[in-house]
């Protein structure tokens, strides 16, 4: 199953921007035998229509100083859920917040220096007003790093008809 917006050649540009968000261009349009005009066209309407939200990169934390990441389970009250969110999304070494239907209320990733400094973001975050509870899993080490788009959705366009 994907989406009906996008086909065959799309699904090359997202699988080639997927593995380098910086490739040319003129890269992206030699693969596909097609012009450089052609791909801009298509990446300007993957972007219009949303399916390109954002051009990024990922972060070797390590080496800018952040030796542990956590990916912290969030409960709070369910009157307070939207005011705890206003707190935790504000605080400067959060990366990433989801809402979740699981064990937890909220998924939280945050970055910190060192195991003191993540104990005391964990007590702060125990603090925010409307929390129940809060539960850190300190990531080990990353086996596979978080993809754009699962390399299940290029199978499944590449292999259906034109």
């Amino acid at each position: 199953m994907y989406n009906d917006l996008i086909d065959k050649k799309d699904a090359v540009i997202l699988h080639e921007l997927s593995s380098n968000s910086r490739i040319p261009i003129v890269k992206i349009a030699n693969t596909l035998s097609i012009s450089d005009v052609a791909v801009k066209r298509r990446l300007v309407k993957l972007e219009e229509s949303g399916i390109i939200k954002k051009y990024t990169f990922i972060a070797n934390n390590k080496k800018l100083g952040y030796n542990i990441v956590a990916l912290i389970g969030i409960n709070t009250y369910p009157d307070k859920l939207l005011d705890a969110i206003k707190v935790i999304k504000e605080r400067d070494n959060v990366t990433f917040i989801a809402l979740t239907s699981g064990d937890h209320n909220l998924i939280v990733e945050m970055w910190a220096e060192n195991s003191e400094k993540l104990s005391k973001d964990v007590e702060e975050l125990r603090s925010v007003p409307g929390v129940s509870g809060v539960y850190p899993s300190m990531l080990l080490d990353v086996i596979k790093e978080r993809e754009p788009i699962p390399e299940r959705f290029f199978r499944d366009v590449l292999e259906k008809g034109p």
